[in-house]
């Protein structure tokens, strides 16, 4: 019997055309412009009657859509959607927006809400400055976790074992300047319980930062790209406050 376990355990089930479907999407994913048939097809070493198929099923179901001109295919949002509309992140957002409202109102400058997705940072929610200048940060927009302020608040506040393992699956790509620092920076951030950081993006730009903690993990961070405007009186040091007590509130409601 306990071959017979073995062996049911260590059998792998096939799906050809899921995984045919799964490694268009995540070539898409990762290609900076849209691809046409041939150039999937090469790319996944598949041929292009295969490749046909399984494209016309993704475009007809909104994953996909095709340029007008030459039939090259780029994702759409529908993924990014599906990922909103979880449980966890779509009540994040419901008690998040409204304090982030507030916050920019507060403080007159714009901010935005990051969540953790693999080695990357993603940008889930928005609220623009009421000021007439801020800097706007588009949803979905993605940064290595390593190399954004936000991303490195996401890090510092998780537990040490989960800290330890990120480090260790991502930290051997991130930039080498910042490498020799980053455990530094890390243990910086947690003591003093947020980031405020340079753009390295955006000159003049400071990057502020601070975590949603739900038991003590961060599950967000809310993010200000603070610009010294005239006119807007709330120094950065006045910023850093009450992003951090807004936060305390998300974090509370959450909890």
């Amino acid at each position: 019997m306990r071959n017979t376990k073995s062996k049911k355990a260590s059998v792998r089930y096939e799906a050809p055309a899921l995984e045919k479907g799964l490694d268009i999407l995540e070539l898409l994913a990762g290609s900076t412009t849209a691809m046409n048939l041939s150039r999937i097809s090469a790319a996944v070493g598949r041929s292009r009657s295969e490749m046909y198929r399984v494209l016309q099923v993704l475009e007809r179901r909104h994953y996909l859509e095709r340029q007008p001109d030459d039939d090259r295919y780029s994702l759409t949002n529908r993924l990014f959607l599906l990922g909103m509309e979880r449980p966890a992140v779509k009540g994040l957002l419901e008690i998040a927006l409204p304090m982030m409202h507030k916050l920019s109102e507060e403080i007159q400058q714009s901010c935005h809400l990051v969540v953790p997705s693999d080695q990357y940072m993603v940008v889930i929610a928005r609220v623009e400055s009421p000021y007439d200048l801020g800097l706007v940060v588009r949803i979905g927009h993605r940064r290595p976790l390593l190399e954004a302020t936000s991303g490195l608040v996401l890090v510092a506040f998780q537990p040490e074992t989960v800290r330890a393992q990120w480090l260790q699956k991502y930290g051997a790509t991130t930039r080498r300047p910042l490498r020799a620092t980053l455990l530094e920076t890390l243990t910086s951030i947690r003591e003093q319980g947020y980031a405020a950081i340079p753009s390295t993006v955006v000159p003049g730009v400071t990057d502020i930062s601070a975590p949603v903690s739900v038991d003590s993990a961060g599950v967000a961070a809310l993010a200000v790209p603070y610009m010294d405007l005239v006119g807007v009186r709330m120094s950065k040091e006045d910023v850093i406050k009450t992003l951090r007590e807004r936060v305390e509130e998300i974090s509370s409601k959450l909890g």
